[in-house]
C-alpha cells in the first residue's frame, strides 16, 4: 500500500509540474517581431494575434527601444480611438512581459503620439482553461480592427496526450523498477 501511495504522489507531482510548464511566452509579431509601426498598411498585429492561441497564464512579450517607445495596456474604447491619456498600465522598459492573467480580450497600443493611428496596436483574446480543450477560442467580434476571425482552434488533446504519455512512461518505469 505504501508503494501505491508513493507512486500516486509522484504521478500527481509530475502532473502539477507539467501544468506549471504549460505557460508560453509569445513575442509580439513572432520570433523576430518588434513593437513598432508596421512596415505596411497590410500588416496588423491583431491579425497576427488571431493566428495564435493565448491561454490564461501565458505571457505576451513586447520588444522595442526603451525611451523611444512604450506599451500601454488600455480599454477597448481607448484602443479604438488610440487614446493614450488614461492607460490601465504603462510599460517603458524595452522588453515588456505582460502576464495574461484572465480570459477575455486584452488591448495594447503604443504610447508615442501618432503610432497607434499608424497601426501600432494589438488586440488579442485569451481563452479560459475550460474552453481550451473543449471549444475553439471566442470570436473577437467586438474588435473593429481587422476581420472578425476567431483564432484557429487547437486541440487540448495534443498537449494532454503528451502529458499522458509522460505519466504512463513514468508509471511503467517505476513498475519495472520495483
Amino acid at each position: 500500500m505504501a508503494f501505491f501511495s508513493s507512486l500516486v504522489a509522484i504521478i500527481l507531482s509530475f502532473i502539477f509540474l507539467c501544468s506549471l510548464a504549460a505557460a508560453n511566452e509569445v513575442t509580439v509579431g513572432g520570433k523576430s517581431g518588434d513593437w513598432k509601426i508596421p512596415p505596411s498598411s497590410s500588416y496588423s498585429f491583431t491579425e497576427w494575434a488571431q493566428k495564435a492561441r493565448f491561454k490564461v497564464g501565458d505571457f505576451i512579450v513586447f520588444r522595442y527601444e526603451a525611451g523611444k517607445d512604450s506599451v500601454l495596456q488600455v480599454t477597448q474604447e481607448a484602443y479604438k480611438s488610440c487614446n493614450t491619456t488614461n492607460p490601465l498600465a504603462n510599460y517603458t522598459d524595452g522588453e515588456t512581459k505582460v502576464k495574461l492573467d484572465r480570459s477575455g480580450p486584452f488591448y495594447f497600443i503604443s504610447g508615442v503620439d501618432g503610432h497607434c493611428e499608424k497601426g501600432q496596436k494589438l488586440s488579442l483574446v485569451v481563452v479560459s482553461p475550460r474552453h481550451e480543450a473543449i471549444s475553439p477560442a471566442p470570436s473577437p467580434v467586438e474588435f473593429e480592427d481587422g476581420p472578425s476571425v476567431a483564432p484557429a482552434p487547437t486541440s487540448g488533446s495534443a498537449r494532454l496526450g503528451g502529458g499522458f504519455a509522460a505519466v504512463l512512461g513514468l508509471v511503467l518505469g517505476l513498475w519495472a523498477w520495483f
